[in-house]
């Protein structure tokens, strides 16, 4: 690190000389233009060379050879990581599995579109423009699909049915097509200053943003991994009391809707402290339920409900993950702003 002292020039402006080393290795000469983004913490950050236009950003690969799967990730990946046009060549050619596999990749990622199909290259394009997207609605999107897809894998494990566990699992994918598109948001504004900018947002917020739409992606797992086991194991719990599963499952999902409010609406952080004892005094709870399995005869009612069980664990944990990233986020707009916080005063 170097410092450097603010100079005052023609009595109006302030400047202050640039690392040399920096400069050269940046070719910084007179006359260059620099970017800058003042940022509300107070840093101040410096763009060097010309200004690149993400949205023009094109990739080539060249898969000849890659299996279908391979193909596939390959193309998820150039989404995910934020390349705009997407050009894959395939020497041998394509056939109807990749093709297909094309097809679904544009019905689950959001703005993912084929623009040219020939005999050896697929040409992909995302026709989003960055800065219509809000990243914050989006994961408020999340919050309700996940807490529907929960609400209702619970009602299907209780009443044993079937055509509701079908619901959540096709609704799982809405979940992850919104994940997709927030990881996309997220990884642009990593190497892009220009997405932060656009989105209207900062990096700290982008991250918190991510890291909770992370969590209610692995809570919709979970939903869709409970109707799995009423959909796999017809009536197999048929003479369990379910009951107190519901309890312990209903729990954990107001603690994710809760601690998401925290993060998402500014809910104060004395809610976040709570949803940390809750969690504990809920794992202590499904401790209890989880031993008195241990004394059943059939093997398998006692398999499947410990399985369920832990998706209620892992959910509540999630919630857990959520309010602690609640609690510094509010730590750090305190640190930013130098309010005091509500509860710690």
């Amino acid at each position: 690190m170097e410092t450097r002292k603010v100079q005052l020039s023609g009595g109006t402006t302030f400047t202050v000389s640039l690392p040399k080393q920096w400069a050269t290795e940046q070719n910084i000469s007179s006359g260059s233009v620099l970017y800058l983004h003042p940022e509300a913490d107070g840093t101040l950050l410096i763009e060097a060379g010309s200004r690149k236009d993400t949205d023009q950003q094109v990739v080539r690969i060249d898969v000849s050879g890659y299996t279908t799967e391979m193909f596939g990730q390959v193309v998820k990946s150039m989404y995910l990581v934020g390349v705009s046009e997407l050009v894959i060549v395939d020497r041998n050619g394509y056939d109807d599995d990749n093709l297909e596999t094309a097809m679904d990749l544009c019905s689950n990622l959001s703005g993912l579109e084929i623009m040219e199909m020939a005999e050896t290259k697929l040409t992909f394009r995302n026709i989003i423009d960055p800065s219509s997207i809000s990243i914050r609605k989006s994961v408020l999107r999340m919050k309700l699909i996940v807490l529907s897809m929960h609400r209702d894998a619970v009602r299907a494990v209780v009443d044993d049915d079937a055509r509701l566990a079908r619901r959540v699992v096709a609704r799982d994918n809405e979940a992850d097509k919104l994940f997709c598109l927030v990881t996309r948001q997220f990884q642009r504004a990593i190497e892009n200053l220009q997405t932060v900018e656009a989105l209207e947002t900062t990096r700290s917020e982008l991250f918190e943003y991510y890291h909770t739409a992370r969590q209610f992606e692995r809570i919709g797992d979970h939903a869709t991994k409970m109707v799995g086991l009423v959909m796999e194991r017809d009536g197999v719990l048929a003479d369990v009391n379910v009951d107190e599963f519901a309890r312990l499952a209903d729990t954990a999902r107001r603690i994710i809707e809760r601690a998401a409010d925290v993060v998402l609406s500014d809910v104060d952080i004395d809610t976040a402290f709570s949803l940390l004892t809750e969690v504990t005094e809920l794992d202590d709870a499904i401790d209890a339920l989880d031993k008195s399995l241990y004394t059943r005869e059939d093997a398998t009612v006692a398999f499947t409900f410990g399985l369920l069980l832990d998706s209620v664990r892992r959910t509540a944990a999630y919630g857990r993950n959520i309010a602690e990233m609640g609690i510094q986020q509010t730590m750090r707009n305190e640190r930013t702003d130098g309010t005091s916080i509500t509860g710690l005063e």
